[in-house]
């Protein structure tokens, strides 16, 4: 590379790194391997000459596309070998990803990622580049390998898996989720079972992803009154409650991370009810890998 090439090549990283990482990241729920697909990318790129690539912002959402399709594909057996429940890894608000602070902000929550884990690897790119990054089918066809038609199929079949489930849109501010999600944090760290109860749904979910590293519950637990006498036992999170508690946002929410000195050892991302007041799953990550590289 020249002086010239240099320049072009670092300007095209600084315009599309983050792009990358926002397709990367949502076809995969690691950040990790979402850097590691998007370092790949540009260094391959490097090799290329910039002029011969017509449109630069689809050379990087096909290259991503393609690479996350290959690593899912290949990841298959791991997912289903693996300890317990599979969460994704959580994203702090300071992650260089634009979406946080615009409208497709949505898109990058918790929840929205657990729905994508329902979808297989193709489905999931055409949904994503046809629902979240609005490419037309022609041009979805061309990344992904397949015919116009069928990936109108892919994507109707897809959107018809996420029908019900989407996370409601609530009439409660983010203020007032915050003053939830801390009343939550209180009643956790001070055994307090009957504020836990008020802040609950009566149907509410509790996962935990310890990854068989960190000692979490293997299945999900249902209902309110079982997730509340294990969250005020004084065996089961005892670790957690001499950490540091931190109100912070992940994946553009309010959230909890638990730290020991400058590390993340745990965290609570939520998912509310519809009317906004009760919290309606719970998502406990406690994984190291998945919170190694996690800012906050």
């Amino acid at each position: 590379m020249n002086i010239t090439e240099t320049t072009a090549f670092e300007t095209f990283y600084r315009t599309y790194r983050a792009y990358g990482l926002s397709i990367a990241y949502r076809m995969l729920g690691t950040y990790t391997d979402a850097e590691d697909i998007v370092q790949d990318v540009f260094a391959e790129l490097a090799a290329k000459d910039p002029a011969v690539i017509q449109n630069m912002k689809s050379y990087i959402a096909k290259a991503v596309t393609n690479r996350c399709l290959n690593l899912l594909r290949s990841a298959k057996k791991t997912r289903e070998e693996y300890i317990g429940e599979w969460l994704p890894e959580p994203i702090a608000a300071s992650t260089d990803l634009p979406e946080l602070a615009a409208e497709q902000k949505d898109t990058l929550s918790y929840a929205y990622l657990l729905m994508l884990e329902r979808l297989g690897p193709m489905e999931r790119a055409v949904f994503l580049l046809r629902e979240v990054f609005e490419y037309d089918y022609a041009q979805i066809a061309d990344m992904t390998g397949k015919t116009e038609a069928n990936c109108r199929k892919i994507f109707s079949r897809a959107k018809q898996q996420f029908k019900g489930s989407e996370p409601p849109a609530s009439p409660v501010d983010d203020e007032q989720r915050k003053a939830a999600v801390e009343r939550f944090a209180d009643a956790f760290l001070h055994y307090d079972p009957k504020m836990l109860l008020g802040l609950l749904a009566e149907d509410a979910m509790l996962i935990s992803d310890g990854g068989g590293v960190a000692r979490t519950a293997i299945r999900p637990i249902f209902s309110r009154d079982r997730i509340m006498r294990l969250l005020v036992s004084q065996k089961a999170y005892r670790d957690m409650r001499i950490w540091d508690t931190r109100i912070t946002e992940l994946n553009g929410e309010t959230a909890i991370v638990f730290t020991s000195g400058h590390e993340v050892k745990a965290a609570f991302c939520f998912r509310f009810t519809e009317s906004g007041d009760r919290l309606q799953h719970l998502y406990m990550i406690k994984n190291p890998h998945k919170l190694l590289h996690l800012r906050v």
